[in-house]
């Protein structure tokens, strides 16, 4: 029954070996309740997401078993570059079950299933994963999109080319799963390999710590391009007033003492607005001000910054780009005087080859040129 907390990954460096090798799926996790006519549709930390998802309710009822628990991810293809599109996903978290319903005719989801834990009245959780995934290939046989049971591997070599060739479909790497594991909730039995990259970026501006006024609380991150670049969004293309430096992410993970020297460090840079290369009022829309910045998760949250000259230079690791800006929270590596903000640019950053999200479902790999 509802409530059930996923079992989660731990991260690993390498593709470890002997094991199942799954894409790591870049979207909603979620464990799919179904008893007869009656779906619960379960989210990471327990919320139901049953009512965002109408058009996941309606293909559970016609492609899983009548009664079953299925772990797995709920995601959204792009129209345009046939990839994962993270952003619609997060439109459709939406308070008003109008706007629910338009954006599930215009971008419907797909639920990706990748584990078993409960059919008919059997607990599969006790079970190995290899007797797991036999049973869910059996209870999915029937599946139709947009339900769809992820590929699997037992051969490094494919989850490799997987792992290097997939991320062009807006995939997250690799999730890899030893034969004989039990589903364990909320534990991190499981191993997840990511891409770790590095880029030097511009420190563009600060937000002040939410509990000591005279700590930096994340700084924000730039890099330069052409305005004309299709990465970028439409808004800042049009608003850019002539320059190329586009917010691409923050980083935020210092000790308290660390945060304290960089406000000091930073307040020979705190420039006006009306000096600051990003034209923040017009590139983004329902801002209140030119103080505040988009949230991905809660446009309400307040993200006020201090602009700052673009003048220092941070080297930073990521795992990938989603559009223009890092998928995740950059990691700080170390400051970088020997770099001019203006060689900060998109073209040090690896752009992966396009992958269509159609051929990750299939397993299929794409021939070497």
């Amino acid at each position: 029954m509802p409530p059930v907390q996923p079992m989660l990954a731990k991260s690993v460096l390498e593709i470890p070996a002997d094991r199942f090798y799954e894409p790591k799926w870049d979207g909603f996790r979620s464990i799919v309740f179904r008893d007869g006519d009656e779906v619960e549709v379960g989210s990471r930390n327990e919320r139901p997401m049953t009512r965002y998802f109408p058009e996941i309710v309606a293909a559970v009822k016609e492609s899983l078993p009548p009664r079953c628990v299925v772990d797995g991810e709920i995601v959204i293809a792009s129209t345009d570059t046939q990839g994962l599109d993270f952003g619609a996903l997060q439109l459709r978290l939406h308070p008003a079950a109008s706007r629910v319903r338009l954006l599930a005719e215009h971008t419907p989801a797909s639920f990706i299933a990748f584990d078993l834990l409960a059919l008919g009245d059997e607990d599969y959780t006790e079970r190995p994963f290899s007797e797991r995934r036999a049973a869910l290939e059996q209870a999915l046989r029937f599946a139709r999109p947009p339900v769809h049971l992820t590929p699997i591997t037992t051969d490094p070599a494919v989850a490799r080319q997987w792992f290097e060739l997939f991320e062009g479909a807006g995939l997250d790497g690799l999730v890899a799963k030893s034969f004989d594991e039990t589903y364990q909730p909320n534990k991190r039995v499981m191993a997840k390999i990511k891409h770790v990259r590095t880029a030097d970026c511009v420190v563009a501006g600060y937000r002040v710590h939410k509990t000591e006024s005279d700590a930096i609380g994340s700084l924000l991150l730039g890099l330069y391009d052409d305005p004309a670049n299709p990465r970028l969004p439409a808004a800042w293309r049009e608003h850019s007033g002539g320059t190329n430096l586009s917010s691409v992410g923050v980083i935020g993970a210092f000790p308290m003492a660390r945060r304290k020297e960089l406000f000091v460090e930073l307040q020979p840079l705190v420039t006006d607005f009306a000096d600051h290369p990003w034209n923040w009022a017009a590139a983004f829309e329902g801002a209140s001000d030119n103080r505040r910045d988009a949230s991905r998760w809660n446009p309400e949250k307040d993200l006020s910054f201090v602009p700052l000259r673009p003048e220092r230079v941070v080297e930073v690791r990521y795992d990938h780009l989603e559009g223009h800006r890092f998928r995740h929270t950059a990691q700080f590596v170390r400051w970088r005087p020997d770099r001019t903000p203006e060689s900060c640019g998109y073209d040090q950053l690896e752009t992966p080859v396009r992958f269509d999200v159609a051929d990750v479902l299939a397993g299929r790999i794409a021939p070497e040129a």
